[in-house]
């Protein structure tokens, strides 16, 4: 079988077709694309086969993991990506594709179809606590936005809930993050947990911990983010400790981080494990194994025992959205038919 997967985001689109066997699976074409150089998927699935010469394959099943909420069933869904003027059509995509069946997920959803599929080797405990099998699992993914997804236990395919909450109002958890929260609402006109933990976000806690101190970051770290990426350069300074302002801004983006953690834990008790992808979280591990990540996942008495039980890992694969959405396209291949019975 012949299967395509996309990881679809605001910045850049990462599609891959591969091929399986038995329970083998073959990637046999991968290519990144500028997302924003283009008005639809469409256009990069043609130069994706053209490129593999194969554009006379019969794909059995695609899917495509969306950075933005995705709306209707199968086989009848649309999503518009939270970044980008252009929608997805799920009718569509499988009329260029020839009649494929076609599944669109929510990024994070994606993410989730990874878990139970990555090796060992791209995950980092940060909690080893008390793994439950039957207990639901979060998801959450500090990116170039932020969200979360909760993977409920059960026998048969993935039930993954998808949700919106990097969108939901920041809680501070003292005075400190409420003058932070003062110090971005007046910025942005509100703040939100995205505002302050997703990649975007560290010039802004930046300008806080720069605030509070008194004076500018130096000179070099100042040059270096109107240079590049503000945000790469900022995680940069910090992870060599070059500048102490970057570092203060990377030690409060983890105490940030640990706390919503901690909110979300408690409205969903995922005692089947924390997972934190996204990239941003790989990039700044040693902040989240520093005591301050912990401390402050913690600091919710009275249920703190209920967050030092949670096990806790960091994805550290920066492809985990195309592997996700890779496994949910074998998995859909191997799905009966809308019309086919599922007995015997």
């Amino acid at each position: 079988m012949h299967l395509i997967a996309g990881d679809i985001g605001g910045t850049k689109t990462l599609l891959a077709l591969a091929r399986t066997q038995g329970s083998a699976t073959e990637i046999i074409a991968q290519q990144r694309f500028d997302s924003a150089a283009h008005h639809g998927i469409e256009p990069m699935l043609r130069e994706l086969l053209d490129r593999a010469q194969a554009t006379h394959s019969v794909i059995n099943a695609a899917c495509f993991a969306i950075a933005g909420p995705v709306e209707g069933d199968m086989p009848d869904q649309h999503a518009r990506l939270t970044n980008l003027p252009w929608r997805l059509d799920s009718t569509a995509i499988a009329t260029a594709l020839d009649g494929a069946r076609v599944r669109l997920l929510n990024d994070l959803a994606g993410i989730a179809h990874a878990i139970d599929v990555l090796p060992d080797d791209q995950r980092v405990v940060l909690q080893a606590g008390h793994l439950s099998a039957h207990g639901q699992r979060l998801v959450a993914a500090p990116g170039t936005g932020f969200n979360s997804a909760l993977i409920c236990p059960g026998a048969g395919p993935l039930r993954i809930l998808p949700a919106e909450s990097g969108h939901a109002a920041f809680s501070p958890a003292n005075s400190r993050q409420l003058e932070l929260m003062r110090h971005v609402s007046t910025r942005e006109g509100r703040c939100t947990r995205e505002h302050l933990l997703a990649g975007p976000a560290l010039p802004r806690l930046l300008d806080f911990v720069a605030t509070e101190a008194g004076h500018p970051p130096a000179d070099a770290l100042q040059t270096a983010m109107h240079a590049g990426d503000p945000s790469a350069a900022i995680g940069q300074a910090a992870l060599a400790g070059t500048d102490p302002l970057a570092v203060a801004t990377l030690q409060l983006y983890a105490e940030l981080l640990a706390g919503q953690i901690a909110d979300l834990a408690l409205a969903a008790l995922p005692a089947g494990g924390v997972y934190l992808a996204g990239g941003v979280p790989a990039k700044v591990l040693p902040f989240l194994q520093a005591p301050g990540f912990t401390t402050a996942l913690h600091d919710r008495p009275p249920m703190s025992h209920l967050l030092e039980a949670l096990h806790i890992e960091v994805v550290l694969d920066e492809q985990v959205g195309l592997r996700g959405a890779l496994e949910a396209a074998r998995q859909l291949a191997s799905e009966p038919e809308p019309h086919e019975s599922s007995t015997p």
